[in-house]
């Protein structure tokens, strides 16, 4: 696990850009603590730095940027490989040699042997870039999920890469220009719709994409695309799913350096709890928050589920003014603004403090088994909207009512909704929605200077039931754009390398075979047979979701965190996650601006 960045250049300039290339690698320096590297090519038309976090092959011999013995071949790699000593064991019976024990060296030869085709066989996380001396042409590629992030800015003489967008902002050579519309995507969900970022010349790799970049001209192409089956599982659909679960759990232990997990009072985690004492783990460290005397705290729900499976837990109790110097320091290291991330930032870094370089978490868990409300909720909005149509021109004159008189934020975004075209992506917007379109329109206008462009009607999936449509919305929206990124930022901050069981490829391809009927059942059965360990004093309680209580703290000592920016808004908040959403945004131009003159 570890950051990288690159320039790749149509001209000869690489040591004319040395102190861009060592400005990127100042600001990915936190991901990767324990080695650093950088390399140029013989032609200096491309440059590499690389920041480690060992975790397999702890020796000097796993040491980045990576070259082939035959110097045609430079990797720069961020993430891990679960199957590498398999695939490893399919090039040695090719007949290709290792000097290392470590996965970046397996994906190294892999691709020398199946080009970008090798991607595909990668079961794990990663973000990296190849490049290929002989071609002067660099490969570029990101794990199905988007687990890792990449970053770029593709000139017309240079592509310019790294694991996150501060890195591109120091290094110089990218434009400091917002963008509008990515800008209003923020305002309208909280978080920054992939590919877009916040800079207009800055764009994300797309999850499941390779990318080529050859004489200043870039393209990229999926090479995985999510499908879901309709077919019923021939045999045993919770057998199917334990054995795939187990596989998974098993090959994220893969490690040269102790593994944790991230306990909450939820099913997602303390399903890992369970798979991974089944699977023999043994000595399993599990880290936890509370809030003591909050109605929330899943504190108590963590212990005694530890205490359960014998793990050595240790659980860190936070109030308002630990949470508020927290906040503070967590706004230093927010890539892009979010309404979210401050818990895994808080658990990351009292994971790390207890010498763990390793944690799993739970993420993923509630897409593909069906846990959030929005699937029943998105359905039956799109259904009721659907009836509306035979009201005429009711539905949008009681919209516009809604959203212009409307003191609730909620109503007002199903004012705005009612004037939507029905469908149920349009549905989905507004079931995870943080300001109406006007709203949103308003808020870029005042911190961007400019009108976004006209946002198109959301497409609508297809796929072979609504539950598996909504499940394809939380996974390529939702999960994709918020708590995958969040979860790499937080935990990076600290040199933390977070994985996720749920997103392992096979177990998803497995499950995906499923139909809905099987695998979205409601109360997420499908995972609760599968995985019948799970404690009942887990399974009884209602979802609450790993959150920090903020909306109770701004009643007392963080009450006056948001004022002076809700003061400023042009759009009243009504709600903390509205005032939090426009506070980061702020925060964010802030600092953006100061690296400007800085």
């Amino acid at each position: 696990m570890c950051g990288i960045a690159g320039v790749l250049s149509t001209e000869p300039e690489a040591k004319n850009l040395a102190p861009a290339l060592a400005g990127m690698h100042r600001a990915i320096a936190h991901r990767g603590p324990d080695d650093q590297g950088a390399w140029t090519s013989s032609d200096c038309r491309a440059t590499f730095a690389h920041t480690r976090l060992s975790i397999i092959d702890l020796s000097p011999a796993g040491h980045q940027p990576m070259s082939t013995p035959d110097g045609r071949y430079t990797i720069t790699f961020n993430g891990e490989i679960y199957n590498f000593l398999e695939l490893r064991r399919e090039l040695e019976e090719r007949g290709a040699r290792f000097a290392t024990h470590s996965d970046t060296e397996v994906i190294l030869q892999a691709y020398a042997v199946k080009g970008p085709a090798c991607f595909a066989d990668l079961r794990g996380m990663f973000a990296l870039a190849i490049w290929d001396a002989t071609e002067r042409t660099a490969i570029v590629a990101r794990d199905r999920f988007g687990i890792k992030p990449f970053y770029y800015h593709a000139g017309a003489r240079r592509l310019v890469f790294a694991s996150e967008v501060k890195a591109l902002i120091a290094s110089g050579l990218v434009s400091r220009h917002v963008d509008a519309d990515a800008m209003y995507g923020y305002f309208r969900s909280g978080t920054v719709p992939e590919p877009g970022t916040l800079l207009r010349d800055v764009r994300c790799l797309e999850a499941g994409h390779v990318g080529t970049w050859r004489d200043g001209s870039f393209s990229s192409r999926p090479y995985w695309t999510l499908r879901f089956g309709a077919t019923p599982a021939g045999g045993d659909a919770a057998a199917v799913t334990r054995a795939a679960l187990l596989d998974s759990v098993s090959h994220h232990f893969v490690s040269d350096t102790p593994v944790g997990l991230f306990l909450s009072g939820g099913i997602d985690s303390t399903a890992i709890a369970a798979l991974a004492a089944a699977s023999g783990q043994r000595d399993l460290h599990t880290f936890s928050i509370a809030f003591p005397g909050m109605p929330d705290d899943e504190g108590a729900l963590a212990r005694r589920t530890a205490a359960h499976f014998g793990t050595t837990h240790a659980e860190w109790a936070i109030d308002a003014a630990t949470g508020k110097a927290l906040f503070e320091r967590f706004l230093t290291v927010a890539d892009q603004p979010s309404i979210d991330g401050l818990n895994v930032y808080a658990v990351a870094k009292f994971a790390r403090e207890r010498g763990l370089k390793v944690v799993l978490s739970g993420l993923g868990g509630d897409e593909l088994f069906g846990g959030y409300k929005s699937f029943d909720a998105v359905p039956a909005l799109a259904a009721w909207r659907r009836r509306l149509d035979y009201a005429g021109p009711l539905a949008p004159m009681v919209g516009r009512a809604l959203e212009r008189f409307a003191p609730q934020p909620r109503a007002r975004r199903l004012g705005d909704w009612l004037n939507q075209p029905p469908g149920l992506a349009a549905a989905y917007e507004t079931f995870r929605g943080i300001f109406t379109r006007a709203e949103a329109k308003t808020l870029v206008e005042r911190y961007a200077g400019e009108t976004p462009s006209a946002s198109p009607a959301p497409p609508a999936p297809v796929d072979p039931t609504d539950r598996d449509a909504v499940s394809r919305l939380e996974m390529t929206r939702y999960m994709k754009n918020q708590p995958l990124r969040d979860a790499d930022t937080m935990s990076m901050a600290w040199g933390l390398e977070l994985r996720v069981p749920f997103l392992d490829g096979p177990l998803v391809d497995t499950l995906t075979d499923l139909p809905a009927s099987e695998r979205l059942r409601p109360g997420k059965r499908l995972l609760l047979e599968a995985v019948p360990e799970i404690p009942e004093w887990i399974t009884s309680q209602p979802k609450r979701g790993f959150l920090f209580p903020i909306d109770r703290w701004l009643d007392g000592e963080w009450r006056d965190t948001f004022d002076e920016v809700s003061r400023r808004s042009p759009v009243a908040a009504g709600t903390w996650y509205r005032a939090w959403c426009v506070f980061m945004l702020d925060r964010w131009l802030d600092r953006l601006q100061r690296s400007t003159h800085a």
